[in-house]
């Protein structure tokens, strides 16, 4: 039987568009490890803001309406304390100063002994050492939003079916993990909206009890909701597996594991034999794909409607992964412009490929096909908001006889 298909829904002016669909996870968090990537290669603020930019402007845009989709907010707010925090360490325990430093302040000095040498508590605090504070924190901060970002977008549930079987167990937990700040986050919200409702007057510290309970009460009911949905789908059942293949499977993957790290110690070391470098690295990955093929067999489950791997997905991912090598060329060859210095103290530069780098990754929110619009009970996409009637349309019609 030939399957039959649909197409597009088309609109008024009789062009069709994109059907709404949620876009694989793992293309979302390759663009945001190779946007992580980028960030890790520079240190301009102007493009580390850039990065926070097009960060934003994707999360506006390709967000859907889950729980974890309203998070981003609160990773740039944890983004900020991180900044703050490492301005404050900076200013507290500083490191000296140099003729060519302009002072801002100074903070009352407290002796160290000798073998705390090299780190005094207080003293004076130049404007260089701020900057550089700064800078370091954006530069985590843009990491933690990357993260972010990537844990708004795509949905922690539906990436842990794409995990071999040897990984289905870890990838619960951490599937858990990745969705407890989100969930918490919606439980702190709709308890503050139940506590206006009731005219809850307390604020700080006070409210902070009446939110607490209720919010420790939803993450204990959440808990045993999903405890029951995985004993029901028959999650920790395993398959045909022996004992001897089990240990078969552990040998495999601690080989494959040794075989890794030693080649990657040879890589990053010059004077190490070659065959310990990219040939062990290939033989240590060959081991951990045979163990994780082997492993996969005590694990029974199935998949249902299974997530495409499309052009969109090429794209998005090819957007992070290009923004990522892009700044790695540039920093081997113009490290001056990526990773600006701060003696004489300047306006940082602007640098056209670094910045088209970064402009790449803003790609993928055209190239992401829109999110899927919410149902209504019924199982069909909710209308769009009832327009409200002006006075015109509301008074009633005079009949002339």
């Amino acid at each position: 039987m030939s399957r039959v298909t649909t197409p597009a829904p088309a609109d008024k002016g009789g062009q069709y568009r994109r059907v709404p669909r949620s876009l694989h996870p793992v293309a979302w968090w390759l663009w945001a490890i190779g946007l992580a990537t980028a960030v890790s290669r520079t240190s301009n603020p102007l493009l580390l803001l850039l990065v926070l930019a097009v960060l934003g402007y994707v999360v506006s845009a390709r967000r859907g309406d889950a729980p974890w989709a309203r998070a981003f907010k609160y990773y740039l707010w944890l983004a900020l304390t991180v900044i703050t925090i490492r301005v404050v360490f900076r200013a507290v325990f500083a490191t000296g100063t140099t003729p060519d430093d302009h002072i801002l302040f100074a903070l009352p000095h407290l002796p160290t002994p000798d073998w705390y040498a090299g780190i005094q508590i207080g003293g004076p605090v130049s404007l260089e050492a701020v900057l550089s504070a700064a800078i370091d924190g954006l530069r985590l901060a843009c990491m933690l939003c990357c993260i972010g970002a990537a844990n708004t977008l795509a949905n922690p549930k539906r990436a842990l079916r794409i995990l071999p079987g040897a990984l289905y167990e870890l990838g619960v937990a951490v599937t858990v993990a990745l969705s407890v700040a989100p969930q918490l986050v919606e439980s702190v919200q709709r308890v503050a909206r139940a506590r206006r409702l009731r005219a809850g007057r307390s604020r700080g510290l006070r409210a902070l009890r009446s939110i607490a309970i209720p919010v420790l009460e939803d993450a204990l009911e959440r808990a045993l909701r999903l405890a029951a949905a995985m004993d029901s789908r028959g999650y920790g059942r395993t398959g045909t597996a022996t004992a001897r293949t089990r240990r078969i499977t552990a040998a495999l993957m601690l080989l494959g594991m040794i075989g890794l790290c030693a080649g990657v110690y040879g890589l990053l070391d010059a004077t190490a034999p070659r065959l310990l470098g990219f040939p062990t690295l290939l033989g240590g990955a060959v081991l951990c794909c045979a163990g994780l093929a082997l492993g996969s067999r005590r694990v029974s489950r199935t998949s249902y409607r299974p997530d495409p791997w499309a052009i969109p997905e090429w794209i998005v991912a090819g957007c992070g992964v290009a923004s990522a090598v892009l700044l790695v060329l540039t920093t081997n060859f113009n490290a001056a412009e990526v990773n600006p210095s701060l003696y004489p103290l300047t306006w940082p530069p602007l640098p056209l490929l670094p910045t088209v780098a970064i402009l790449v990754a803003a790609s993928a929110a055209v190239a992401a096909p829109p999110p899927p619009r919410p149902t209504n009970r019924a199982g069909g996409i909710a209308p769009p908001p009832a327009r409200r009637a002006t006075k015109t349309e509301t008074e009633p019609t005079k009949v002339t006889p």
